[in-house]
């Protein structure tokens, strides 16, 4: 073991599922894997149970500073800055993995959530699943990319949009919807923003989003987007909110041969949609869960050069449960890094 490890950190603790989260500043340094999204892991809300006692945190940065002695062939080294993702493992030999679909391998472990995450100065992880961070990128800003920014780039890769296409995305003044909206700029894709609330909204122009439309005061959000793409409705649609009435409007908004991008994960809302119409208008329906390795790369290298920005306020570990509190009632804009530094 390195020599400069502590016996000793800080970190957010859940004890089981539905529990308050409990700062420690005396939980013991792990320094091997135990094989066994922080909000949902905390609630126990999602299908799949999450590993407790459990440290939160899917998304993080910082600096290599062991690699296990019987590790062969790493990729990365001591001293290396690298973000831990979602996906903290996979086999790399399975179907799945082979096909680029690593977070479908059926031994993922996943960052706060199966395994302890990042919410503490020190983290086991795999060399072959960290992401580099390449060098002038802040620490701060590309945390919150490698989960968020991974999870909404890949859908629009994936979206079957071209250069001039109409996408709308719900929630998108919130930490992943932001986000969507400059890598849907940096495609070149003309984006429809919902949300609600006159912060959001103007972060959303200042991001580039070409129509705003306010989910409370609208009368009829099916209506104001075909109003904004001619009549015809938009070519895809984002959805990361958690609830299903964004999904249900979605096919009503979309055109002909539309495409409905479903990425948000409300525990226990149902997916409905009119069979009828989603046939007759030939709308495809696609799941789109988080990314894989390249995914990470090629959303972090868009951020390094500058062209997405993660727009996050800075908070204390023991802000935590507050954090989470306004998270449930949606009053956060943009993102929020925790920094164990502060």
């Amino acid at each position: 073991m390195h020599p400069t490890i502590p016996k000793t950190q800080t970190a957010a603790i859940v004890a089981s599922s539905g529990a308050a989260i409990q700062v420690k500043h005396d939980h013991p340094v792990k320094t091997q894997a135990e094989l066994a999204p922080d909000l949902h892991a905390a609630l126990g809300d999602w299908p799949i149970p999450p590993k407790s006692p459990l440290i939160g945190g899917h998304e993080g940065v910082g600096e290599i500073v062991a690699i296990g002695n019987h590790t062969t062939d790493s990729p990365v080294k001591v001293g290396d800055r690298v973000g831990i993702k979602w996906l903290a493992g996979s086999c790399l030999n399975c179907e799945q993995c082979r096909k680029g679909r690593e977070q479908n391998c059926v031994e993922a472990k996943l960052s706060g959530y199966t395994v302890d995450g990042t919410f503490s100065e020190y983290v086991v992880s795999f060399v072959r699943h960290v992401t580099p961070i390449p060098k002038g990128l802040d620490s701060n800003a590309a945390a919150s990319i490698l989960c968020a920014g991974v999870t909404v780039f890949r859908a629009l890769k994936y979206s079957q949009t071209t250069e001039g296409d109409w996408v709308v995305l719900p929630g998108a003044g919130g930490g992943l919807g932001h986000l969507a909206i400059q890598y849907a700029k940096d495609m070149g894709l003309r984006v429809i923003a919902i949300d609600s609330g006159a912060e959001k909204k103007k972060l959303c122009h200042d991001l580039g989003a070409d129509v705003w439309i306010d989910f409370k005061t609208s009368q009829d959000v099916v209506a104001d987007v075909k109003k904004a793409t001619d009549g015809l409705g938009a070519h895809s649609a984002i959805v990361t909110t958690a609830s299903s009435t964004g999904y249900t409007q979605a096919v009503d908004y979309l055109r002909c041969g539309g495409t409905l991008m479903v990425v948000g994960l409300p525990g226990k809302a149902n997916l409905e949609a009119s069979i009828f119409f989603t046939v007759f208008k030939s709308i495809s329906i696609l799941g789109s869960y988080v990314g894989n390795r390249q995914d990470a790369i090629e959303a972090i290298d868009i951020a390094a050069r500058g062209r997405v920005k993660c727009h996050f306020e800075l908070r204390k570990i023991d802000d935590l449960q507050k954090i989470y509190e306004d998270m449930t009632k949606g009053a956060i804009s943009g993102r929020v890094v925790v920094n164990f530094s502060k």
